[in-house]
């Protein structure tokens, strides 16, 4: 139907009206969809600002245009190399070599006299350490045949229980295999190939897959103690993240301490998740992690909040928003640090009061830029708020938990021993991809939680390996 324009003149006083309602109603709509487009364009580019440095997404999520490096240290504090109190480590010369070269002076560099016959004063000494060629060392376990006398019946003397058919492998290839596997993130035909190069063949794919369940089985006296040792422990550090198992997204938990590392899997990442776990419902203690909402739900732990994370959320607010108060966090939170690391026997109530007043200023500081936005009174939903607000009304609810490491010297300032943990699994999906079934998933967790463990407490992997396969796993003292 075609329109007709009519001019103000031959309009109706009514009609007038009725037109500049009307156009005043598609005003207000235009406004709300330019606002809602507004809030959309917003959002987005916050997704696209948002990288591992400013925010919890991990490098993986970087993709090839990686940020430049951004680090939170402070610069010029330490040069490069060790640091002081650090125990060096070098090659030290031995008394007693596997083998001696000697080298004959025959002639004078300088006047080519002969120094053939010439007494020798000393000798220089130089030592190279290196690996003997490899190759397999066999050996044959031979049992006596005998036939009884009295009975007749023939009978051969028994082999050694790890000893179980005509040909295998030993313990010790077989604990090299799950190292391989379990901490260096081998997929297991790299691992076959590895053996192949280094000393002619190598265990097959179905043999190492028989180790690593053997081994699992093993190590179940050793994850009952680390279980036992991580409830016990006064600090408890937790984190979560994603992994594919069976094809579908499952989650690893880890609960660590200095000393130990307990992996989990679990189709979950929530409560239930925790609950089945088992590790964060049996503490007592403190439990540090990233503030995920299921961890606040259980009262018999203390929380503590890993700063590391705020410090990158505060980043992103400095770039994307130029948010002085924000920067000034950053420098308060360092200087909390820095402060409780200086002074071993701990911070005086005045000038922890004093740090505290700071931090609150600064939180009302970003709330007045940042303000709540009110819930509608016909409205149910929560509104959506700035991520500042979000942040801040963060600090401000659980600020106990945020600055807990400033009155309690065991607690951390951040949760970086836990995520250093989580790291390299997301190196091993790189290398071999997701686990194909949940049993491979809990069989590598289980694994990997004994042999973190046996690092974390300065043994050597590969003797732990080998410890299990004999039967006797290295089995982690209860903390005091």
């Amino acid at each position: 139907m075609k329109k007709i324009l009519l001019s103000p003149d031959q309009l109706s006083r009514e009609a007038l009206i009725a037109l500049i309602v009307q156009q005043a109603e598609q005003i207000e709509a235009l406004q709300g969809q330019v606002k809602r487009l507004e809030a959309q364009v917003e959002k987005l580019e916050r997704q696209i600002a948002k990288n591992s440095t400013n925010s919890s997404k991990p490098p993986s999520s970087d993709g090839l245009k990686k940020p430049a490096p951004k680090s939170q240290r402070e610069r010029g504090k330490r040069k490069t190399g060790g640091q002081p109190g650090h125990n060096g480590e070098t090659l030290e010369i031995v008394d007693t070599p596997d083998a001696v070269v000697f080298h004959a002076l025959r002639q004078c560099q300088q006047c080519q006299y002969d120094l053939s016959e010439v007494t020798v004063d000393r000798r220089m000494r130089r030592q190279v350490f290196d690996l003997p060629p490899a190759r397999w060392e066999v050996t044959e376990h031979q049992a006596e045949v005998k036939r009884c006398p009295g009975c007749g019946w023939v009978q051969h003397a028994p082999f050694p229980a790890q000893v179980r058919a005509p040909t295998q492998y030993g313990m010790r290839a077989l604990a090299q295999a799950v190292y391989l596997h379990s901490y260096q993130l081998l997929p297991l035909a790299r691992i076959q190939e590895w053996f192949i190069d280094w000393v002619g063949h190598g265990p097959s794919e179905g043999t190492i897959q028989r180790a690593l369940e053997q081994m699992s089985a093993a190590v179940a006296p050793a994850l009952d103690a680390i279980y036992a040792g991580v409830t016990h422990a006064e600090v408890v550090r937790f984190d979560e993240t994603g992994l594919r198992i069976a094809g579908r997204l499952g989650w690893l938990h880890t609960a660590s301490t200095p000393d130990l590392t307990y992996y989990t899997v679990h189709a979950q990442r929530g409560e239930e998740a925790l609950l089945d776990a088992g590790v964060l419902p049996a503490c007592r203690g403190w439990a540090v992690h990233d503030g995920f909402t299921s961890y606040w739900g259980f009262t018999t732990v203390r929380h503590a909040l890993c700063n590391a994370h705020h410090l990158r959320e505060l980043e992103f607010l400095v770039e994307q928003y130029q948010a002085k108060w924000a920067k000034s966090m950053q420098l308060l939170l360092l200087t909390m640090k820095h402060r409780r690391e200086a002074a071993p026997q701990g911070l005086s109530r005045a000038v922890i009061a004093a740090l505290e007043r700071r931090y609150d200023r600064l939180i009302a500081q970003g709330l007045a830029a940042f303000p709540p936005l009110p819930r509608s009174p016909d409205s149910k939903q929560r509104v959506a708020q700035h991520p500042a607000t979000n942040l801040l009304l963060r600090l401000r609810k659980h600020r106990d938990a945020v600055l807990a490491f400033l009155r309690h010297a065991e607690v951390p300032f951040d949760n970086n021993l836990a995520e250093r943990d989580l790291r390299m699994m997301k190196v091993k999906q790189k290398i071999s991809g997701c686990f194909r079934t949940w049993d491979g998933a809990e069989l590598f967790v289980a694994i990997r939680s004994y042999l973190s463990t046996a690092r974390k407490q300065g043994l050597s992997m590969l003797h732990a390996a080998h410890l299990a396969f004999l039967g006797s796993p290295l089995i982690p003292p209860l903390p005091e």
